[in-house]
Order: C-alpha cells, then sequence, then structure tokens
C-alpha cells in the first residue's frame, strides 16, 4: 500500500511499528482473553484471524490456543491476506496511483510454498531450514526498521497515526468478539 497511498520512510517506519507492537501485544493477550470469555476453537481461530494483523501473529496466538483454532485462524487469515489485491487497485484508483498497485508476490510465495511442502515431504528438512533462515531474515528486516524509528521521527510524524492504529485495533477487536457472540461469524 505505501507506493500507492505514497507514504514516505517515516510513515512507513511509524505504521510498522505500531502492527508489530500490537502483534506482540496480541500474541500475549488474546489466548488469555480467548480462554476469559470462554470462546471455542472455531471462534478463537476466527478472532484471531480477524482482529491480529500479521499472519505470523495470528498463527502464534491460535497455536497456543489449539489445533482447531490454528486450522481456522490460518485458513481465514490467509484468505484475509488475498483481499490485498484488489484492496490496493481500489486505494490506487482513488488515490490516482492506480498505476503502482501491483499484485503482492508474497501471496504466489505462501501458494508456491503451500504446494512444494505438501506434494514434496521428503524435502521437509529443507524447509525447516528456510523457514529458520526466514524467521532470522524477518527479525533482521524488524530490527533495521526499528533502527530507523527515533524520537524525531516519532516528532515528524506524529502520535496521531500510532494511536489512530490502536484505536482501530481496539475497534476491529471488539467488533469481532460481538460478531462471533451474536452469531454474525460462525
Amino acid at each position: 500500500m505505501a507506493p500507492v497511498i505514497q507514504a514516505d520512510d517515516n510513515e512507513i517506519a511509524v505504521s510498522l511499528a505500531t502492527v508489530f507492537t500490537l502483534n506482540a501485544i496480541a500474541l500475549l493477550v488474546f489466548p488469555w482473553l480467548g480462554h476469559l470469555l470462554h470462546l471455542d476453537q472455531r471462534q478463537f481461530g476466527m478472532f484471531a484471524a480477524l482482529a491480529i494483523h500479521d499472519t505470523s501473529s495470528v498463527v502464534g496466538a491460535a497455536a497456543t490456543f489449539g489445533t482447531a483454532a490454528l486450522a481456522v485462524g490460518t485458513t481465514v487469515k490467509l484468505t484475509r491476506a488475498l483481499w490485498i489485491a484488489p484492496f490496493s487497485l481500489v486505494a490506487g484508483l482513488r488515490s490516482g496511483n492506480a498505476g503502482k498497485a501491483t499484485f503482492p508476490l508474497f501471496i504466489l510465495g505462501f501458494i508456491a510454498a503451500a504446494v512444494v511442502n505438501t506434494y514434496s515431504p521428503q524435502f521437509a528438512p529443507a524447509w525447516h531450514w528456510l523457514a529458520a533462515a526466514a524467521k532470522r531474515l524477518l527479525i533482521m528486516t524488524l530490527f533495521l526498521i526499528g533502527t530507523g524509528l527515533t524520537k524525531k521521527v516519532l516528532a515528524e510524524v506524529g502520535i496521531k497515526p500510532m494511536l489512530q492504529g490502536v484505536t482501530l485495533w481496539l475497534i476491529v477487536s471488539s467488533a469481532t468478539l460481538l460478531a462471533i457472540f451474536t452469531g454474525i461469524l460462525r
């Protein structure tokens, strides 16, 4: 979305810091909240998939809740991720930057990895090595993003985007729980 909405590096850094902070909180709080609210496995999987931004955080929270929650959470989250492409295109059309909207290639990567893993189980040790390497690269990327996030950057962008992110996260989480409890989401 960043190229489509012409976000600068500081805005991207603040948004990523907000998202990753909220994901970390969700990993710790959501399973506890799910047990407190007596959510079943399916309900928790839906809750995690719809209220947590990052796929790996959805997987982490759902895995701590249970196997069925993990299956539901992963499926719903990956389905939700498919909406990135049309959403980017619409945002590009609205902002006049439709030419900058591209198909997110990581979705093809997810699909390719799932197919290869499913039909090539004999290479499981290699897949585990690649997954471990990918996690280390992700950690390094997050570290590098974090090093670019300074008080000066926060002052330039302002606290409002971070507060907006937290507010939207609380609204989405609450609305998701309401939809689960009222039977809108099944």
